[in-house]
């Protein structure tokens, strides 16, 4: 089962969290049945909303990430609960761009960086919090992290990984964020480089078996660490009937209209599942009926 695990250093300003998530980004390349690249770069966006979301204080809140970078893949998007349960998909899945060195995947490449990543942090207020950044690479870790940097003023260091297995499946995916804290000194951030440098990629470590407590102790080893909480994360949809009729509704009776008059039903999928609704003509003669008494 994929976890997600927070902790705070004991002896200095630090804060960390860091996620297993190779049962959720498989569940996404199911889905959406992506090719390698676009399975990579998902999964990361995926991973990345899974950890920031758990971070929120407020308990019913979500985090969106949406990334629009230019590259063939079109726009990626990943929302994630306060619990760092995600859903998310890609504008464009089946994609192939050339291979790295050392056959590695290009995720910059495919994503792009002539672009944005947009953060919208819902914490059901009035109106959601919304920050965007110029995209540093495309690699997604390293766009998150100037997220966190220019946008919030904390210093960020974040690390991704998919590892992609012969047969196109998902073999390891996980990856950390580690923040410092304000009043964090030289020393410190020396500390957190050390480590960041030493353990490498997170990939090849945690294909290795490593859980992700294992990682963060690996990556802060100069530091004391008390865990905050561990949890289990997966993929997880919210669509439903119900909620795909109110967005019928919301479309307004001369949309509804349109539809019952030149289809006489309608079929809508959801993009975060691929589930499929359909709607017979007199369901949506009812559901016009229940907009114009509202």
């Amino acid at each position: 089962m994929d976890q997600l695990v927070r902790v705070i250093a004991k002896d200095a300003p630090v804060k960390a969290v860091a996620i297993s998530g190779t049962a959720l980004v498989e569940r996404a390349r199911a889905i959406h049945d992506t090719w390698p690249v676009a399975t990579a770069a998902l999964g990361r966006l995926l991973m990345g909303a899974s950890m920031m979301g758990n971070m929120l204080k407020e308990e019913h809140g979500s985090v969106t990430l949406r990334v629009r970078g230019g590259g063939p893949l079109g726009s990626l998007t990943a929302v994630s609960d306060s619990e760092g349960n995600v859903r998310g998909y890609v504008q464009n899945p089946a994609v192939d761009v050339p291979r790295k060195a050392h056959a590695k995947l290009d995720v910059g490449a495919a994503v792009g960086c002539d672009g944005e990543l947009t953060v919208i942090k819902d914490l059901n207020m009035k109106e959601p919090y919304v920050g965007s950044v110029q995209l540093v690479g495309g690699e997604i870790a390293e766009d998150i992290a100037a997220y966190f940097y220019e946008s919030e003023q904390i210093p960020t260091a974040c690390a991704l990984g998919v590892l992609i297995a012969p047969d196109q499946s998902v073999q390891t995916a996980g990856g950390y964020l580690i923040q410092l804290l304000p009043g964090a000194e030289e020393e410190v951030i020396s500390a957190v480089e050390r480590g960041i440098s030493r353990v490498g990629a997170v990939s090849a470590k945690l294909d290795e078996g490593m859980s992700p407590l294992e990682l963060l102790r690996d990556v802060l080893s100069e530091f004391e660490l008390e865990v905050l909480e561990t949890a289990p994360v997966e993929y997880r949809c919210y669509c439903s009937r119900e909620r795909v009729s109110q967005a019928l509704i919301s479309m307004g009776r001369e949309e509804l209209t349109s539809l019952i008059e030149e289809q006489n039903g309608a079929e809508l999928t959801c993009q975060f599942c691929d589930a499929v609704y359909h709607f017979t003509g007199d369901e949506l003669r009812q559901l016009l009926k229940d907009a114009t008494e509202k």
